[in-house]
């Protein structure tokens, strides 16, 4: 075999500049440090299959974004690495592709927890501001009812003993309960998975969807992206909710009943909902989405960009470091996690 041939590690990714977006210049040149890699050379899945004897003997694989995948309806690319150890994904979910690796024996690693960094900091930002009335009043006065808007931000609770409940207390919410305990806010917690002792544990009180929806003054959601929370948030949660109250997605849009919830917010333009997520990205021309003075779309911006995306990098090198170490990893993607994950 030639010495083109002779790979210990690659990366892979069928867009060459989502590497080179997420993989700095400086994380290349550290991961040369620890492994045979051509860091200028990205392989995809046309290179796969064009030449799969050139893959055999690589034992290690980087990726990111737009990661050659297998769900039902696509092909099993980990069979070109019969000798891979592990794949380190610098981005979040691995549940497009992860399993056929996982059936292989391939250990894999992903940067889930550093992309929820910049999601909790987004989420608490506009929690903040929720609680002052900052996203009405602000087109208030844009609209020059300079008077209204201050009896409309005095009518919120700020941030002082105001409720907070946060939908899904994995990763994410869990990051967003810490980085608001500086504040003196109640939480209100509801995540089927975690007993009420563990609840506790977070600094907040287990409740229902339907209390969190009533009782709150925000209302944030963060579950996880499985067919049970389809449709979940429907037409009597967000009817119940208090006057002046704030809904904030940045899971998924899938999770809430469009329709039900639009309902709501054209008879209801007290309540706001501050949504980075909708089923469809960005919602049809003309959706009752942009012509709600109530609902505030920003463009799926609440996860890594910009330079956020390099933590999701040195996350895997650390974690490649780990392994090579034989240290005790930390963002190991299990067959039991991969299962829970969305």
């Amino acid at each position: 075999m030639g010495k083109e041939y002779d790979m210990k590690a690659i990366f892979l990714a069928n867009r060459s500049q989502t590497v080179d977006y997420v993989y700095s210049t400086e994380a290349k040149e550290r991961l040369k440090g620890l492994v045979d890699i051509d860091v200028d050379t990205v392989y995809s899945q046309d290179d796969l299959e064009a030449n799969p004897e050139k893959f055999k003997d690589v034992e290690y694989i980087f990726s990111t974004w737009s990661m050659p995948g297998g769900t039902e309806d696509k092909d099993d690319f980990a069979r070109f690495f019969p000798n891979a150890k592990a794949l380190f994904y610098a981005a979040g979910s691995v549940k497009y592709f992860g399993q056929h690796y996982l059936d292989k024996g391939i250990r894999l690693f992903s940067a889930f927890a550093a992309n929820a960094i910049p999601v909790a900091e987004f989420t608490m930002a506009q929690i903040l501001l929720a609680n002052k009335g900052y996203f009405q009043s602000m087109r208030m006065v844009r609209r020059g009812h300079y008077d209204r808007a201050v009896e409309y931000s005095k009518s919120h609770q700020g941030n002082y003993n105001s409720k907070v409940g946060i939908i899904g207390a994995g990763m994410i919410g869990r990051k967003v309960i810490h980085l608001l305990r500086k504040f003196k806010l109640e939480f209100y917690v509801y995540d089927e998975f975690l007993p009420k002792s563990a609840i506790k544990a977070l600094g907040a009180k287990k409740a229902s969807l339907e209390e969190i929806f009533s009782e709150c003054d925000v209302v944030s959601n963060h579950l996880a992206n499985v067919p049970a929370t389809v449709g979940i948030f429907r037409k009597e949660h967000f009817a119940s909710m208090k006057k002046n109250t704030v809904f904030i997605n940045t899971g998924r849009g899938a999770q809430v009943n469009e329709p039900e919830m639009l309902e709501v917010l054209r008879e209801r333009r007290d309540i706001c909902a501050l949504l980075d997520v909708t089923i469809d990205e960005p919602p049809a021309e003309g959706s009752d989405f942009y012509r709600l003075d109530n609902i505030f779309l920003t463009p799926h911006i609440a996860g890594s960009q910009a330079n956020e995306v390099e933590r999701m990098a040195e996350y895997m090198i650390d974690e490649f470091e780990r392994v090579l170490a034989g240290k005790t990893t930390q963002y190991e993607i299990t067959q039991e996690k991969f299962e829970k994950m969305a």
